[in-house]
């Protein structure tokens, strides 16, 4: 799996590639330095990680016929590279820190440094063979803005709490004006989030289409259509993966144990939790009945609440996939 997409074994715009006749390179990002390495080349490059280091790069992998790149997310340290690349016509494979991990263990890869890491990601790079086509390049600012507007939403969580645990009036006026203010200034960047969206008509409608499903508001529908692209194009099961709303087997031999979420968008499953709890309660007819459906046959709020959140998404990924809006049908009990 490339790009972070966990749980996904999405085939739509991915590549099979021939290991036997591809070049590649791996990079091990660093806030300032960019080490690089060639699957089975002893040499060794390192740039600084900016334009111009960027460009040295490019320059270097195209001299050895380089055609495959893996990296590894780093905190956002890689973006700019991988943009970079990917415009001079690379093929860049984003891998998640645990696959690399993962890969380290299962060749027996002990010893850590920075080339070291850099050979070890080109050795896994090499390896892979569903390449992912790559993301819209529109969300990647569109989801720095909505992670901000995320960061302010808990800024302003945690100054409530702040608030009601203070018994000084001069304290507590000070949070409320900064209370007030930031949520000022989060009403004025989520508009201007939403404007940018406004502007390209094919994310216009499908933001349109997604907010269109009963509980879906148009802040969740923002943070489905940036956090999940894929919406639309792959299974309910893929969906709920990507989510890490998928309930995963934890059986052996005799033993059958309890079906578990893992892994997974953070954010993205943090969105669709705090739509699903009103969406159950008050706007959502199917999902009401899903709910006590479930809860009549045993399951605990928890578990009621991560079924009805993954249908949820589920309703969402059919209602873009066939273009046309969310109709609510009769709930069955």
């Amino acid at each position: 799996m490339v790009e972070g997409t966990e749980g996904s074994h999405h085939k739509e715009g991915s590549r099979k590639m021939s290991n036997d006749s591809t070049v590649c390179a791996g990079i091990d990002t660093g806030k300032r330095k960019l080490d690089v390495a060639i699957d089975g080349s002893a040499e060794r490059l390192q740039v600084d990680n900016g334009p111009e280091g960027h460009q040295s790069l490019s320059a270097w992998l195209q001299q050895r016929g380089v055609e495959r790149i893996g990296i590894e997310a780093s905190g956002g340290y890689e973006q700019a590279v991988v943009s970079s690349l990917r415009a001079d016509g690379f093929v860049v494979i984003v891998f998640q820190p645990v696959q690399v991990r993962a890969y380290a263990k299962f060749v027996l890869q002990h010893a850590k440094n920075d080339n070291i890491d850099a050979a070890l990601i080109a050795r896994c790079t090499a390896a892979a063979t569903d390449i992912r086509e790559p993301p819209d390049a529109r969300l990647l600012p569109l989801a720095q803005h909505l992670t901000m507007i995320e960061q302010l939403t808990e800024d302003v969580a945690q100054l409530k709490t702040r608030r009601e645990a203070c018994r000084d009036q001069r304290i507590n006026d000070f949070w409320t004006q900064e209370i007030n203010r930031l949520k000022t200034l989060l009403n004025g960047e989520f508009k201007q989030l939403v404007a940018a969206i406004r502007e390209h008509r094919d994310l216009s409608g499908r933001l349109d289409l997604i907010a269109s499903v009963d509980g879906i508001g148009l802040r969740t529908a923002v943070a489905i259509l940036v956090r999940l692209p894929e919406v639309g194009r792959v299974t309910r099961e893929q969906a709920a993966a990507i989510a890490g709303l998928a309930p995963y087997d934890d059986d052996s031999g005799s033993r059958r144990g309890l079906r578990h979420i893992k892994g997974g968008r953070q954010r993205l499953r943090q969105s669709l939790y705090a739509a699903t709890l009103p969406a159950v309660f008050y706007w959502n007819a199917q999902l009401k009945a899903v709910y006590k459906r479930l809860i009549a046959a045993g399951k605990t709020h928890k578990l009621a609440l991560v079924a009805c959140a993954r249908k949820l998404l589920i309703f969402v990924n059919t209602v873009v996939a066939r273009g046309t809006p969310w109709t609510a049908t009769p709930a069955t009990t």
